[in-house]
Parts: structure tokens; sequence; C-alpha cells
């Protein structure tokens, strides 16, 4: 997290944050005490982040810190690395990130030195398999060899919280419309949510049904007939599974697609905001 706000919030010294050059500011968290979290939670209950395209807003500008020179990259298309994660949790949480969101350690994020934000990446704990999706919104770490920094939540689910890190591959995600498609489809059997994200995306929602195979099925023959993402997003208490077709990028999109499900004599279901 860059701005210095944050470093102010956590340094005891009488001295003001003024007088720090923003290399000290910037890697201040890093000589923090042990993070922590907030509240102890349920984390199953926390949807990965679903990859989404960019819409053009991507911060890939090369920057220099403690006297090393880090040029992002401009995709994480096919961007891949093993490496060691950490996490952080309740010392940054409500603070800007890099990205100039707001983070929120239960949300499923994470920090890097040099994938574009924002970007999505797969992320796979290698000592027990355990694998998330998380939005990359943040840069660092900065201490040592880590690759990664991941949310609190994102690393309890990967189940390292507890001593703090782990051996993981990084997997950058394509979120072109044909690496979205590819996406889904190798994740087809798995649980797909609406993930944590700044921007609002339309989407064309199809059906909302309470048998979650029955949504299933219907995402899998929409992905058949179509070339756009589809998704199965289930409501808070799990009492209904909602498919929907996109994002979007435009109205025009969403009525040739409306069209077409006409076609197929498929309800032409109706335009949401997430």
């Amino acid at each position: 997290m860059f701005k210095w706000a944050v470093a102010c919030a956590l340094t005891i010294a009488t001295a003001g944050c003024a007088s720090q050059s923003q290399e000290e500011i910037q890697a201040g968290r890093y000589h923090l005490n042990r993070d922590s979290s907030l509240q102890e939670i349920n984390v199953s209950t926390i949807p990965d982040a679903v990859p989404r395209p960019s819409g053009g807003h991507v911060k890939a500008e090369a920057y220099t810190l403690n006297g090393v020179n880090y040029k992002p990259f401009k995709s994480a298309t096919g961007y891949v690395s093993n490496g060691v994660a950490s996490w952080y949790g309740v010392k940054f949480h409500g603070y800007h990130t890099a990205n100039g969101e707001i983070y929120d350690m239960y949300a499923m994020t994470a920090a890097h030195k040099t994938l574009p934000l924002p970007s999505y990446a797969k992320v796979t704990n290698l000592e027990n398999g355990r694998s998330v999706v998380v939005r990359v919104n943040d840069r660092g770490p900065f201490h040592g060899d880590r690759l990664i920094d991941l949310s609190w939540t994102a690393a309890k689910k990967l189940e390292y919280e507890g001593k703090g890190t782990a051996r993981v591959k990084v997997e950058g995600i394509d979120t072109s419309p044909s690496g979205l498609m590819a996406f889904y489809r190798q994740n087809a059997t798995k649980p797909t949510y609406l993930g944590t994200d700044a921007d609002s995306m339309m989407y064309l929602q199809v059906a909302a049904l309470k048998d979650r195979k029955k949504a299933e099925s219907l995402k899998a023959r929409l992905l058949v007939l179509l070339t756009q993402p589809v998704l199965v997003v289930p409501t808070r208490n799990a009492s209904l599974f909602r498919v929907r077709i996109g994002p979007l990028k435009s109205e025009q999109e969403l009525v040739a697609i409306q069209q077409s499900l006409e076609d197929y004599q498929i309800d032409r279901g109706q335009r949401v905001f997430d």
C-alpha cells in the first residue's frame, strides 16, 4: 500500500510522517509487529474473485522502491511463478491500496510487485494443493524473497494464515473474451460466484433456479452456444442459483445475445449490474 497515510496511522514514533522518505513509508508495513485478523470467520462463505475484463483501466507503470526498479507486466496472461506467499490483515484493513481502492482483509485480493493492477491470478498452496482466485490490486511484498501477499481471507482459505507463509504457485489469468471462456470451462465443475471488484459490470441474467445442478446444466449449454463467459451466481443463502452471461461490453452485445437466445428457444433474460 503506497499511500503515506498508511505509514502515518501505523507509526508509533513521535516524529511526523512528513519527515519520512517515500521509500521508508512504502516499506514501513514490513517492519511492523505480527499482523492479525479482526475476528475469526467462516471463510468458506466468502467467494473467490471472478476474473473480469479490465475495461482498459490497467495500471502498469514502472516504479522504484529502495533502489530497485520494477517494470510491471502489461498483462497477466501467461504469467506463472513459484515462490513464497505471505499475507496482510488488520494493520492495513480500510486503507488505500496501490490501485487506489480500499483494502478489505475479508475480500479475495492480493499484492504483487509486477502483475498489472487490476489483474487476476490463481494461487495454489503447493503444500496442500488448495487453490484460490484473487484480484491483484496492490503492490508488494517487498520483504525478502516473497512472491505475493494475499489478503487474510485468501491465506486462510489456503490454510497457511496460522504460520504466516507458504510455498505457492501463482498463475496469471487471461481476461480476454477467449481467455475468460477457457477459464470458466476449465472451472465448470467448481462453484462460481461474483467476486469482489471495484467496477460495476453488466450481465444478462437468464435464469434463477433452486437446483444447482439445473443451473450448471444450463450454464454448460450456454457455453456451447455462445462465445461469452457464463456464471452461476448463488444468492447469499444459496436458496437460488442465478445463471448470468457476461460481463458484457455494451448494450448492443446484450441485445445480440438476447436475439441468439430467442433463436435457441431460451428465455431472453434481463439485464443486471454487479
